[in-house]
């Protein structure tokens, strides 16, 4: 269960971070949060999904690691086998949080039940030096947070345009592996291309202004990974 805290120097100042990667480190996941922001980056490596929540009438974007619950493709030997990892993994156990007043003031919070916390005397990153002062390490972690926030709440008017001109259509994906299982993705949705190409120019004139043209090209590139993350799993089962 989240244990949620403040992050301070007063509480916290002999903390350490677990930073190596692992199932057991809270890295067993087949999909995370990404933002339009980091698509370019995301793309290299990770096929760009989206899902919508009807209920809420909203849509969010993730960077998918595998094809079924619990699978990352990506762990392998302690690290993370990509040039780049999304920012709302990379940041973990760290997060964004508002202060104990309920003011809208964001402050960094932190997971104090997260495998990722090292045990007293254990190995990790200090998250403050010995005089209190915030290390590399953290600052790095701040920043992250920083572009994360921002850019979750400015990723609202991209999914609306997604929405606007009808652009997202479900995805079901069926994969055959080497050894003939056969695993099925659905929940999902990518962007429609036909309908995308479709578009007049008043329409792309207006995605174009609200810079969401860029992150539209790089949600469609990135379906070339899925190829990818298939022979990673037909990797995976060969060698057990």
């Amino acid at each position: 269960m989240p244990d949620h805290a403040i992050l301070t120097a007063d509480d916290h100042r002999d903390l350490r971070i677990r930073t190596d990667r692992a199932p057991e480190l809270g890295d067993a996941i087949m999909a995370c949060l990404t933002v339009p922001s980091e698509f370019r980056r995301v793309q290299t490596d990770y096929p760009i999904l989206f899902q919508r929540d009807q209920a809420q009438g909203t849509v969010t974007a993730v960077a998918l690691f595998g094809f079924e619950d619990g699978e990352n493709l990506f762990l392998a030997d302690g690290r993370w086998d990509a040039r780049y990892r999304p920012l709302a993994i990379d940041s973990q156990p760290f997060l964004v949080g508002r202060g104990a007043d309920g003011s809208d003031v964001r402050q960094v919070h932190i997971d104090m039940a997260s495998p990722r916390v090292a045990a007293d005397g254990g190995e990790g990153m200090r998250v403050f030096d010995d005089t209190g002062r915030p290390t590399p390490y953290l600052e790095r972690i701040a920043d992250q947070l920083r572009a994360l926030d921002t850019d979750y709440v400015a990723s609202a008017d991209f999914f609306a345009a997604l929405q606007r001109y009808d652009l997202l259509e479900p995805l079901t994906l069926d994969v055959t592996l080497d050894d003939g299982a056969k695993n099925r993705l659905v929940g999902f949705h990518g962007i429609d291309e036909d309908r995308l190409i479709a578009l007049d120019d008043a329409a792309v004139a207006d995605l174009h202004a609200g810079g969401h043209l860029m992150p539209i090209f790089m949600a469609l590139a990135s379906l070339g990974n899925i190829g990818a993350l298939i022979a990673r799993k037909n990797r995976r089962i060969a060698h057990g």
